[in-house]
């Protein structure tokens, strides 16, 4: 009976890849914008950051295109303005909460990307531990398994090995 239920998991997850998978995409955009505002600034720096990670998952890069991300990052945004707009995005991130870990833990390393330009500020961490919670996620145990990339000379990270 495994076999079975592996099988259809595995074409469940391959036909939401290609017709694109709403909550994994609202999830990531609306954890990247909760850090972007934490601070009080939205950097342009932070912006391309969450659009290059959010592209990075094949399942949203399949099924959505940069200038929609681009128009859902906005929105999220927008949200997180606010305090009911930040509660609105954190409930987007826990429609996650019973997925696999991997997609969890995505969207978190996502968020963490761009909380960490030049370090992460406290209002960031406290952003971060939210979406942490959110997702179910161990925060540390990411943060430190996942260090920062040292950085090239003119600050742009290194490529990943």
């Amino acid at each position: 009976m495994s076999l079975v239920t592996d099988f259809f998991a595995r074409m469940t997850r391959a036909v939401t890849a290609y017709a694109g998978d709403e909550t994994l995409m609202q999830a990531a955009v609306s954890a990247a914008a909760n850090v972007i505002v934490a601070d009080g600034e939205v950097a342009g720096e932070e912006f391309h950051t969450a659009l290059t990670g959010v592209l990075a998952s094949p399942i949203i890069e399949k099924g959505y295109d940069a200038l929609m991300l681009e128009r859902e990052l906005y929105d999220a945004i927008g949200r997180a303005r606010t305090r009911a707009g930040r509660v609105d995005n954190l409930r987007r991130v826990a429609a996650l909460a019973e997925r696999p870990a991997d997609q969890r833990e995505s969207v978190f390393l996502v968020a963490a990307d761009v909380a960490d330009h030049g370090g992460i500020a406290e209002i960031e961490r406290v952003a971060l531990a939210e979406i942490a919670a959110a997702l179910g996620v161990d925060m540390a145990a990411l943060l430190a398994a996942a260090p920062v990339r040292p950085s090239r000379a003119g600050g742009e990270p290194g490529p990943l090995l």
